[in-house]
């Protein structure tokens, strides 16, 4: 609706995926809209954009702007396993429950799940949840790699010391750590911390950086940490269809969320309407938080028939996502225009159909 006729609905919390493009992303695709540029990132454009990364994670960084999520995390993975190798990660991370299979299919690999309460791996639960007895093995897959999601799929956060003691842990069992960083940003927001403290400084080898979830336009990368990995993976990235024609659009949009602080703004504004609206509903009588607010998400156990009732909202837009039926567990996610005003909405509906 238009502000001619008045104001503008509430928006809906289903996915950091369902907000627009932040304006400066926009300005910065507009801005690279003038007459040619090499192809396949041989331009000025990815160019700059490779200096940004080395900037802020290292000078050893070395990125590959990619188009989504799975594929960088599907690239990452296929650049350091063979098909005998495993990938360690969390049950439920999204390169276990939400990728359709593509690690197994195109990596080729085997994913080894450990069971986790808050989505968060630690060398405990690594230590219990793998048969480290079967390591050399002929008969059994091998793990390579182990994978981490920083925020992870339950909105909860590693910090620092926590990444690098698992980083610790993989090295000494000669595996390499990678992060899946869809929400790397939001991650390191919460943390007010620099992104390369939780990761090149915390002994992360490989890091899938996502953009697109912080306001940008299919616009994600892979990026090294170190020397001695993933020399090949210009190769690995065209087999794996991720390599763009006009990667000037992508790697413009890149460019402009590493600069002039765009992916920590938005990032703290998204976590910071994920704190306040938690807050809200926290203390509404038969609602109860699944898990900490520590990043952009709010997972909450609401009565089923609230549920049903508060899905979608006026305009038909979903207003969450349901996470676990089974336990009525629904999760929130807020994005860079997420406003005061969408909080106090939903609270107040949620009020409002709790007293009902």
């Amino acid at each position: 609706m238009s502000a001619a006729h008045g104001p503008r609905p509430p928006r809906g919390f289903a996915s950091d995926n369902a907000s627009g493009i932040h304006p400066e992303a926009l300005d910065a695709i507009a801005a690279v809209n003038d007459g040619h540029a090499d192809s396949y990132g041989e331009d000025a454009t990815t160019a700059s954009m490779a200096e940004c990364f080395r900037e802020h994670l290292g000078p050893a960084a070395r990125a590959f702007p990619v188009f989504n999520g799975t594929g960088a995390n599907v690239g990452a993975i296929t650049a350091l396993t063979r098909p005998h190798h495993a990938v360690i990660c969390a049950a439920g991370a999204h390169l276990d429950v939400d990728e359709c299979g593509a690690p197994e299919r195109i990596a080729g690999v085997k994913l080894l799940t450990v069971a986790t309460p808050d989505g968060k791996l630690t060398p405990k639960r690594l230590d219990d949840g793998i048969d480290w007895h079967r390591v050399g093995d002929e008969h059994a897959s091998q793990p390579r790699v182990l994978s981490i999601s920083n925020s992870t799929e339950l909105g909860t956060v590693y910090n620092a010391a926590e990444v690098a003691a698992l980083a610790g842990f993989a090295h000494e069992r000669d595996l390499l750590l990678h992060v899946d960083g869809a929400r790397i940003c939001n991650a390191a927001a919460a943390l007010d911390t620099s992104l390369a403290a939780v990761t090149t400084d915390a002994g992360v080898d490989v890091l899938s950086f996502g953009g697109t979830k912080n306001g940008l336009l299919g616009a994600e990368a892979v990026v090294f940490l170190r020397e001695g990995i993933g020399e090949d993976f210009a190769f690995v990235r065209k087999q794996t269809t991720q390599l763009a024609s006009k990667m000037r659009f992508i790697s413009a949009q890149l460019e402009a969320l590493l600069s002039d602080d765009l992916w920590r703004r938005s990032a703290s504004h998204a976590n910071e309407m994920a704190r306040a609206l938690g807050g809200a509903v926290d203390g509404i009588e038969g609602i109860k938080l699944a898990q900490p607010v520590e990043a952009n998400g709010v997972f909450l156990e609401l009565p089923p028939e609230q549920v049903k009732a508060l899905e979608f909202t006026e305009t038909g837009e979903r207003a969450f996502h349901v996470w676990d039926a089974r336990r009525s567990i629904v999760r929130l996610m807020c994005s860079w225009d997420t406003t005061a005003e969408d909080v106090e909405a939903f609270a107040e509906r949620l009020g409002t159909t709790i007293d009902k």
